[in-house]
């Protein structure tokens, strides 16, 4: 099998993983993540529209017209308004579509109106126009994607003691592939013989959709299925110097009494040795909102609820460490101290401590 050959079966595994995998993602087995799943199916199955031309190619074996494909360009522009469409609705659920959200639809019309300009022979400047609308609206929508999630990771640190598998960071790391390697084809398309390229740029695209399949199908669901929770944690603010923090939710005496009886649990019933501990379980052991408690600890202690219950955990790790006798792995001693993953006890003892759970036992 030549290289050329090589590259039409990966273009036939690209194009029908991409199909199943949005298939799957639309059906949803699992039941989770309904809204960004469902979107993410329709993101999947459009992106794998790209390699269209290619597999016609094959099953006819000759070059496809760009008017014979009018509708599909169409339809491929929306894909990046699809990806972040599933990165919403994974960050907040409970998001709902307003009249003002028409704006999206916005830059497809520009670029319907483009392609139909084209497509009646008003190819300068509407041609150009169009790849430039092509380029303004991948771009946009990545960039978006990129910092909804980034603003994801610090929300869910105020609520959750485990990030790990809720925190999205596939999604960001395949923005960032994506982008790098869409940046390397455009290089090589200008200064190089793109065809040279085009086995590379499959093969990476392959590995990225093989992996994109893994970390979808097992994404669980990152905030509770109860609505009231649910719609109390996403109301949750970005970080500690939010504006909730800055303004004064109780008086002076009253964070006092909710620090010492916060204090007072963590160190006698140890809730932090509890993988699953999140602040809505924290709150009900104190009998207060969550909104107070998480203004107590931003407020009373100048950290967020992720780093709060991590410091005991970690605490109570070293004393495990230090144990001569005791025979639990580090493994073990992670699972014993309430992390929930190797990765996750050795990221978060270096930050606490500066040393690794195994430089520390030395």
């Amino acid at each position: 099998m030549n290289t050329l050959e090589f590259n039409s079966f990966i273009v036939i595994l690209i194009y029908g993983s991409l199909v199943l995998l949005s298939l799957l993602n639309i059906a949803n087995p699992l039941k989770v993540n309904r809204k960004a799943n469902f979107c993410f199916g329709i993101f999947l199955f459009l992106w794998s529209t790209f390699w269209l031309d290619e597999i016609l190619f094959l099953i006819t074996g000759s070059p496809i017209e760009f008017h014979s494909l009018f509708p599909v360009r169409i339809v491929q522009y929306l894909t990046p308004i699809f990806f972040y469409f599933s990165v919403l609705f994974y960050t907040n659920p409970s998001f709902r579509f307003k009249v003002t959200d028409l704006k999206f639809l916005l830059l497809p019309a520009a670029f319907v109106i483009c392609l139909g300009l084209v497509s009646v022979g008003y190819t300068s400047p509407f041609d150009s126009l169009s790849i430039i609308l092509i380029l303004v609206q991948a771009l946009f929508y990545t960039l978006l994607s990129y910092i909804t999630i980034r603003k994801h990771q610090r929300k869910i640190q105020q609520f959750s003691s485990n990030t790990e598998g809720i925190n999205l960071n596939w999604l960001e790391y395949i923005i960032l592939v994506i982008l790098a390697v869409n940046i390397i084809y455009v290089v090589y398309n200008r200064f190089y013989d793109p065809k040279s390229l085009n086995f590379f740029i499959n093969a990476v695209f392959l590995f990225v959709i093989y992996c994109v399949g893994y970390y979808s199908l097992k994404q669980k669901e990152i905030y509770p299925l109860e609505e009231k929770q649910r719609e109390e944690l996403i109301s949750m603010q970005d970080d500690s110097d939010s504006e909730e923090v800055k303004r004064k939710l109780m008086p002076n005496e009253e964070l006092e009494r909710i620090k010492v009886q916060l204090e007072n649990i963590m160190e006698t019933q140890k809730p932090y040795l509890d993988s699953e501990l999140n602040l809505i379980k924290l709150a009900e052991m104190l009998s207060v909102s969550t909104h107070h408690l998480s203004y107590v600890i931003n407020t009373g202690f100048q950290k967020n609820f992720f780093q709060y219950v991590n410091e005991f955990r970690v605490e109570y790790a070293k004393q495990l460490l230090k144990d001569s006798g005791s025979k639990l792995s580090i493994l073990g001693i992670a699972y014993e101290s309430g992390f929930n993953s190797k990765t996750s006890f050795n990221t978060t003892f270096k930050k606490v401590t500066g040393q690794t759970p195994s430089e520390f036992k030395k």
